[in-house]
């Protein structure tokens, strides 16, 4: 038997505050929630958040990226800045939608797009 996808897993300063973030953000459903530990879903996906005394956002390269299909993107990185996101770049629309970068809380890099 092969090796099973678990969950992805990001490092958070503040692990209540980030599953806050994903729950009203992007409604994500929260299964548990404590200071250092967080597990959340959204459909078959799982994603666990861990407490990491490290500020992600001050950390120069790359991140995780997360991508998420949206129905309304204006409303979703609206809603993402209100947050405490930031949106990177500008919203692009390209031939097969809309697409947008966003740095969540922590830093972590959000992929946000929106089918034509």
């Amino acid at each position: 038997m092969g090796a099973s996808f678990r969950w992805l897993l990001q490092l958070h300063k503040d692990v209540p505050k980030a599953a806050s973030f994903y729950s009203e953000g992007l409604d994500f459903t929260v299964n548990v929630c404590t200071l250092r530990w967080a597990e959340l879903q959204s459909g078959p996906l799982k994603l666990a958040l861990m407490h990491s005394p490290i500020d992600q956002s001050t950390q120069k390269g790359y991140t995780s990226l997360l991508s998420f299909t949206v129905t309304d993107i204006n409303s979703t990185v609206t809603k993402l800045i209100a947050l405490g996101a930031e949106l990177d770049g500008t919203i692009k629309h390209e031939v097969h939608g809309k697409v947008a970068a966003m740095r969540c809380i922590d830093g972590h890099v959000l992929g946000l797009f929106e089918p034509a």
